[in-house]
């Protein structure tokens, strides 16, 4: 199943649950996407998908200014793996894909 489309993450930081939405979409075969969360919008780099492992890197500087790398899998709709910062503890990371809106009948 592809990844694409808008996933609502949560983050379970040592501050406490930091929620975010990630888009993903794919142009001309190459796996791009944006997160929103904590009043940035931050383009993903390095988007991966090997098999059912999706990984990226993002900087943030909300809470506090990190760099993040993403490693985590999707099974379906649900995705769930972990999120580090350099030497910082690995943070539990789980998500939901959003539900595509069916049509509207004219």
């Amino acid at each position: 199943m592809p990844v694409e489309g808008t996933w609502d993450l949560s983050v379970s930081t040592p501050i406490g649950k930091i929620k975010a939405v990630v888009e993903l979409r794919r142009e001309e075969g190459v796996l791009s996407g944006v997160v929103h969360g904590a009043g940035e919008e931050v383009p993903l780099g390095d988007v991966t998908l090997n098999g059912d492992r999706l990984t990226w890197k993002q900087a943030v500087t909300k809470p506090m200014r990190l760099n993040l790398a993403f490693a985590v899998t999707v099974t379906g709709d649900v995705l769930s793996g972990t999120s580090r910062a350099g030497r910082l503890p690995a943070s539990e990371v789980t998500g939901r894909r959003r539900a595509i809106p069916a049509a509207a009948e004219p």
